[in-house]
């Protein structure tokens, strides 16, 4: 199936759009010009670094190879959230997700654009996968790096100053900080960086990416909204859920999935409140979320979030919507139904429960089955 997918990407016409926008400003850079020259080039002054090797394939290797890497990495994004809650990779639970990804439309989305959202999708779980384990420095320099690539796990930051992890919070600084100097030191312009691209993408891109916003910034201006009113209740959301994950850390429980909860409300304030918020961005937060779902009180086992998620599935249409026009109604429906229930958790302690939370919704009186399994075999 994951064949299918990459075979589909490759002739689907869109021919890795996302990072040809990348690799175009590598060879720009390399043959002496400012990438920020091209308006499409949105990633701090290391990422060109990074873009540099794919210059050195041809045309068409780059065609097979960038699907296949992007469906690679989200694929170890999602065996290294299992990792958190110490599942097998190759447990049910483990293929049964690899073949739900090659059903979820952003997956396929992802994998056609070539977007380099894959790598935050993989260094997520990878960055808290050693911080379960006390390895703190070790995945603040995972944040960094993927940092460093795109700034897209920049809220995740957050994490370790409520940990108290500042040499960590100081290693995920770092990383970008240094390459972006490098970097920008060799390059001619770097200041459009700051006058030509943050402007940019502080207006939400273009029209040409306004379809695919589901930024609550963008889309309620679109329904009639009030620009400076969607701009409040963004801001209060994603205050709310930021005030919840530093609450869910303080709640404590079991480790991997304080981190779990924690990150995804931290990431899903900035799908809600930031622009632009695209679909596969989902796949930041899911993976983590959708492993929990081995513990009991889990937001994965609350039916909603598997309903939200239908509208996003591979083949699902609606003959009078169109999807375009619609796609980030749907997007937009997922991100405030993860919202919702992690708040929802977070506002409902009970005494006895995991860390003073109450296990809610689906299953949440069942044993922890994939825990007992390896603790079983494995001796934790």
């Amino acid at each position: 199936m994951l064949g299918v997918v990459v075979f589909d990407a490759h002739r689907s016409g869109i021919n890795t759009m996302d990072n040809a926008f990348v690799v175009k400003a590598a060879q720009t850079f390399l043959d002496g010009g400012s990438p920020y020259a091209d308006r499409r080039f949105l990633y701090l002054p290391s990422s060109v670094l990074f873009a540099v090797p794919p210059t050195l394939l041809s045309e068409e290797a780059r065609f097979w190879l960038v699907p296949a890497g992007t469906a690679a990495l989200v694929v170890a994004g999602w065996f290294l959230a299992l990792r958190l809650f110490r599942v097998p990779c190759l447990s049910r639970l483990g293929v049964l997700g690899v073949l739900f990804l090659c059903f979820f439309g952003p997956f396929r989305n992802l994998v056609q654009l070539g977007n380099w959202t894959a790598c935050s999708v993989a260094a997520l779980p990878a960055a808290l996968v050693p911080a379960s384990r006390g390895r703190w420095v070790r995945a603040g320099l995972v944040v960094g790096v993927a940092l460093a690539v795109k700034p897209m796990l920049l809220p995740l930051t957050l994490l370790f100053l409520f940990a108290r992890r500042p040499k960590a919070f100081l290693a995920a600084a770092a990383v970008p900080l240094a390459t972006a100097g490098a970097a920008a030191a060799l390059m001619p312009e770097p200041g459009l960086f700051v006058t030509r691209t943050l402007p940019f993408l502080l207006r939400g891109q273009d029209s040409f990416a306004k379809p695919y916003d589901a930024s609550l910034t963008t889309l309620l201006p679109r329904v009639g909204v009030p620009e400076r009113l969607a701009l409040a209740v963004a801001g209060l959301l994603a205050l709310a859920l930021l005030v919840g994950a530093w609450r869910r850390w303080r709640a404590g429980g079991d480790e991997g999935l304080r981190l779990a909860e924690t990150a995804a409300m931290l990431m899903a304030a900035a799908c809600l409140a930031g622009r632009p918020a695209f679909d596969h961005y989902l796949l930041v937060l899911l993976p983590v979320l959708a492993a929990s779902v081995v513990r009991a009180g889990s937001v994965a086992r609350s039916p909603w979030l598997w309903i939200a998620l239908i509208p996003r599935m591979a083949g699902f249409e609606l003959l009078w919507v169109d999807a375009v026009e619609h796609w980030a109604y749907s997007v937009a429906a997922v991100n405030l139904t993860v919202a919702a229930l992690l708040l929802r958790r977070v506002a409902r302690p009970v005494a006895g429960g995991p860390g003073g939370v109450r296990p809610t919704g689906f299953g949440a009186d069942l044993p922890e089955r994939g825990y007992v399994q390896v603790k079983t075999r494995v001796g934790h």
